[in-house]
């Protein structure tokens, strides 16, 4: 899974010539969701559809 990056003064990001620091993430240290969980796979799968359908929207309106 890829994980969202954002920039700009809100995010905080500091950019250094030598990349990203490792220890800069943006996720949380106590990060708790139960990967194991069956609603939380049912969930990322429905979120995944409706971003498929999104992608496929924008792409069929280029067109």
């Amino acid at each position: 899974m890829s994980e969202r990056q954002v920039s700009g003064p809100a995010a905080g990001n500091n950019k250094t010539s030598g990349g990203q620091d490792a220890s800069k993430t943006n996720l949380p240290e106590d990060f708790d969701i139960d990967m194991d969980n069956p609603e939380t796979e049912k969930a990322a799968v429905a979120i995944q559809s409706q971003f498929r359908k999104f992608q496929k929207k924008k792409r069929d309106e280029k067109s």
